[in-house]
């Protein structure tokens, strides 16, 4: 019998791997995330039969295999907790608040574009849905186009599929899971079509501006508890993007831990009577 030996992560292959994953998705990963790191790569290398990091990182760098390499390295570094009707105060913000104003403010043009960003497995934009399904008729002549994004291809996988697991609705209340969901044999619970038809999904890394290029005009972006993982640098790229996707008094919905002090002032911080939301300026026209 032989014992399973543990290929160990010298320092300088470390600062290699981390920059190089910091520079792809913006995920920043300390000193003292080493043996994490070490932990959940350690089995790409027995996938691959390579004998060392540094080679997992040459992997990463020349093969040509390497963007599906990519994709399953995003998958086993990414966290994907999320639920249904998650941060109840912001998103009373959003349909009682926001969504009447932009009603008034965008009639003119009937075009409302809402972008999910870092959505994971769709419970986010498929609630965004469900909320202005709940609003009222008033939006049924426009255009309405709920982008949910993520650069983990799993979790896009599920979110296509619209089917949960009891955990998932935690904080949903017994009337909405009655109306927009179905329960299968499984005891899952499989979202209706009225509710999918609203949201479409796509692989999006929010540091690649290639990715990111046909995401403009937005009216509403959300994007909470994800930049938490990003470093300073990585979370200004990020925000400026935002800045620059969303139309001139769209919002930036985070999540309640983060902010924008020190990343950016281009951004008016609004306070609502749910929540407390950013929101792009209108510039004012000169004669």
């Amino acid at each position: 019998m032989f014992e399973e030996q543990i290929i160990p992560l010298p320092d300088d292959v470390f600062r290699l791997l981390r920059d190089f994953i910091h520079g792809y998705c913006g995920i920043y990963f300390d000193d003292g995330s080493k043996f994490l790191l070490e932990r959940r790569l350690s089995r790409r290398l027995e996938q691959h039969r390579l004998k060392s990091f540094e080679e997992y990182y040459h992997l990463l760098k020349y093969d040509r295999k390497r963007e599906e390499e990519l994709v399953v390295l995003v998958d086993n570094l990414t966290t994907n907790e999320t639920y249904f009707f998650r941060e109840s105060p912001q998103l009373k913000a959003f349909s009682e608040e926001i969504l009447p104003e932009l009603r008034r403010s965008i009639s003119d043009r009937k075009v409302l574009r809402i972008w999910s960003a870092g959505c994971s497995t769709g419970e986010e934009p498929y609630t965004i849905a469900i909320l202005l399904l709940e609003s009222g008729d008033w939006w049924r002549d426009w255009q309405v186009e709920i982008l949910g994004s993520d650069i983990n291809q799993r979790v896009l996988h599920t979110a296509r599929k619209g089917v949960y697991k009891k955990s998932a609705h935690r904080a949903t209340s017994p009337e909405m899971l009655a109306k927009y969901f179905v329960m299968d044999e499984k005891g899952d619970y499989r979202i209706i079509d009225r509710v999918k038809e609203l949201v479409s999904f796509s692989s999006v890394n929010l540091l690649d501006p290639h990715k990111t290029s046909l995401i403009n005009n937005m009216d509403i972006i959300f994007c909470r508890n994800v930049i938490i993982y990003f470093d300073r640098e990585a979370k200004k790229k990020v925000i400026e993007s935002f800045y620059q996707k969303l139309r001139e008094g769209g919002y930036l919905l985070l999540g309640h831990s983060e902010s924008l002090i020190n990343l950016s002032s281009a951004f008016v911080l609004r306070t609502l009577k749910n929540d407390m939301v950013y929101q792009k300026p209108v510039r004012t026209k000169t004669a």
